[in-house]
């Protein structure tokens, strides 16, 4: 009976001391510096806040793991093929690349498609987001929603309705014309409307790497509490690049 009761608490402890270990180990995991990218033409681009900015809505964990984990896999893809496949190296932009994806060989398009469009999908993606953002849009933004969607109200509506729709992974955009006309667009996987001769106003990620840590499989509330991080002032600053025919990504 002495014999059996040491094992319990010998297994009791070594359960405790591995809990422990599991708790810890997403924080480690967060925290490693994240992997190198070769040398290439395409890069990581610099995020304007730190990673816990946009707290409480979209968790530290889940930002630094999203940037330096998933979208610099993206660029790596990006810079590996473009020392094999000279097309990649030379061109001059990825919303080059991925506007002319039928273009290129068959062989190398699914990749381009994958990585150029996640590279340039996460790239809009930072910059139309910020702390002490939120709100409703204001000016031009606010009247072409009015025009063209409906009336925030029903545009937001709208959106998160997409957003739950998308099955398994994807995007939600809002596209714009030159004459600055709003659409509303999903989209699976890492594929952009770029690829459609489309530009890009703004979207949410709807993968689960965006949001899963905190969210879990709630990806409504996700959707929802996404809102308060979106920065309308910087989304103006795309509108008028768009309408001027300067907005690429």
């Amino acid at each position: 009976m002495m014999h059996a009761t040491g094992l319990s608490r010998r297994n009791l402890l070594a359960f405790g001391a591995a809990a422990t270990a599991l708790a810890a180990a997403p924080r480690v995991w967060a925290q490693a510096a994240a992997p190198a990218a070769p040398a290439g033409p395409f890069s990581l681009p610099k995020r304007a806040y730190e990673a816990n900015a946009l707290e409480p809505h979209i968790d530290a964990t889940t930002m630094d793991i999203h940037y330096s984990r998933h979208h610099q896999a993206y660029v790596t893809g990006l810079n590996n093929a473009a020392k094999e496949h000279g097309v990649i190296a030379k061109a001059s932009s990825v919303a080059e690349l991925l506007a002319d994806l039928n273009q290129l060989p068959e062989s190398i398009r699914t990749l381009v498609r994958n990585n150029g469009g996640g590279h340039a999908n996460h790239t809009m993606f930072w910059e139309i987001m910020g702390p002490n953002a939120g709100g409703a849009p204001t000016g031009e933004v606010a009247a072409a929603i009015t025009r063209d969607l409906g009336g925030f109200d029903k545009f937001k509506a709208d959106f998160e309705a997409a957003g739950l729709r998308v099955f398994g992974s994807g995007w939600v955009f809002v596209t714009v014309d030159k004459a600055g006309k709003l659409a509303l667009l999903p989209r699976a996987n890492q594929d952009s409307p770029i690829m459609d001769k489309h530009t890009v106003l703004f979207g949410n990620d709807v993968w689960e790497h965006a949001y899963y840590l905190k969210y879990q499989n709630r990806r409504a509330e996700y959707l929802k509490a996404w809102w308060n991080v979106v920065d309308w002032k910087k989304i103006d600053a795309r509108y008028a690049a768009a309408k001027a025919g300067k907005l690429a990504i």
